[in-house]
């Protein structure tokens, strides 16, 4: 029972983007279209298990879902003739909503009403990182909607109260509110999907490596992040950059097992123990890895994907091909300013050509973050100046210099919002002490 149920469970949650996107292209309301699909997911939850999985469970649940929608619309005149006019528009094709007299119960699996042929998720992927947004309502709104998580879920993940979250996701609806729920056209399309991906790996990269609070790793955050990047390359399977993004993910959770000691503390990847990495995930990963950079030019997320298969096939930290990886990096920082693939050619140089070189990168870098006003990484400002100074402590310890390395270390582990890696980086700042 407990294995049936976890089986809906998913079903239910590879469904409700694909039910809401339906929703909200037929109907145009968010946030009444986002309850009622609430509510046939609960429906579902309660009958699946005692009457059996329908034939056709998005069917089931767009019917159930249209049929609420329907329900809260007609109560009242307004709404109502918010739904007439969305109906006016709507093409003759498009998903007509079931009579409201036809009802699921005792329906079975057959009998569900005509489903949207395509997927909406993209769709709805594309609304929720609409460019009117800023980067934090985008990943908020994205968890929501597509995601399926609660309120509360989000915020957790954040570290903010509910209601903060919670208004945050109600002005992002206010924002895209009117909006055509369409796929954007041939000449924005690219944008909108570059868009995407970032929000996606952003989601990723916050679960992966908690930019605050008590726990290394978000667990949620990280696995919704790879379930919705699937969710993109299912729809769009030749998009090189998705998969390229897929790879990337898949191939850095691979080493999540050997990323924390017995009491949560940060084990850097050169320390860890690569038998507890997932070796089936790093083989899925290098494949689409390779595949990624057969879909065409290489793009970032391929070159990154392409590096962290180069960490993963090593069997040792002094087995990684750092010459290979620096040339990838080279790459890399030619196509994208980004700051944090800087500073990691930085550490790449240094395993080359000897830590004072790496010194000489990471100290240009600090130079061009302070003209900027930056501190050269992604986030914040603490979190940027907190990474620059993590790698510009590993290389001065290197290269023998302990006094100046203590220092960085402590100055960096004073920025991080992070407490594993701010308990890491003071025992590594204590132990040049003894």
């Amino acid at each position: 029972m407990g294995r049936a149920t976890d089986d809906i469970e998913d079903l239910l949650r590879r469904h409700a983007p694909q039910v809401l996107g339906a929703l909200v292209r037929r109907y145009g309301h968010f946030d009444p279209a986002e309850d009622s699909v609430q509510e046939a997911l609960i429906a579902a939850a309660e009958q699946w298990p005692r009457d059996g999985i329908p034939d056709n469970p998005r069917g089931w649940l767009i019917r159930v879902a249209s049929r609420r929608l329907t329900d809260r619309l007609r109560s009242d005149e307004a709404r109502r003739r918010r739904e007439e006019t969305a109906a006016a528009l709507t093409p003759a094709d498009a998903f007509v909503a079931p009579p409201p007299g036809e009802g699921p119960a005792g329906s079975g699996a057959s009998g569900l009403g005509r489903a949207p042929s395509e997927d909406d998720t993209l769709t709805l992927l594309f609304l929720c990182c609409h460019p009117a947004l800023s980067p934090a309502a985008q990943i908020a709104l994205t968890l929501r909607a597509v995601g399926g998580l609660t309120t509360a879920e989000i915020a957790r993940a954040h570290l903010v109260p509910e209601a903060t979250m919670a208004q945050r996701i109600s002005r992002a609806k206010r924002a895209v509110r009117g909006t055509q729920f369409r796929q954007p056209d041939a000449r924005d399309r690219d944008q909108r999907l570059a868009a995407v991906l970032q929000v996606l790996y952003l989601i990723f990269n916050e679960g992966y490596t908690a930019t605050a609070g008590p726990d290394l790793h978000r667990t949620d955050l990280a696995r919704e992040a790879i379930r919705l990047t699937r969710a993109v390359r299912r729809l769009l399977p030749h998009e090189g950059r998705v998969t390229g993004l897929l790879a990337l993910m898949v191939l850095t959770e691979a080493r999540t097992p050997a990323r924390t000691g017995p009491d949560g503390e940060l084990i850097p990847l050169d320390e860890q123990d690569r038998s507890l990495w997932d070796r089936t995930a790093v083989a899925e990963g290098t494949a689409l890895a390779e595949e990624a950079l057969a879909q065409g030019p290489a793009g970032d997320y391929q070159l990154q994907a392409a590096i962290a298969a180069l960490h993963d096939e090593a069997e040792r930290a002094e087995d990684t091909d750092w010459p290979q990886i620096l040339a990838l990096y080279d790459l890399l920082v030619r196509r994208s300013p980004d700051p944090a693939a800087a500073l990691g050619r930085a550490v790449a140089v240094a395993m080359v050509e000897g830590p004072r070189a790496g010194l000489t990168e990471v100290e240009a870098l600090a130079e061009t973050a302070a003209t900027a006003g930056t501190s050269g990484a992604s986030g914040t400002a603490g979190q940027r100046n907190h990474r620059l100074d993590a790698v510009r402590a590993h290389l001065l310890e290197r290269a023998g210099d302990m006094t100046a390395a203590r220092t960085a270390y402590r100055a960096a582990a004073d920025a991080t919002l992070s407490e594993p890696e701010a308990r890491y980086l003071r025992r590594r700042a204590d132990r040049l002490d003894g």
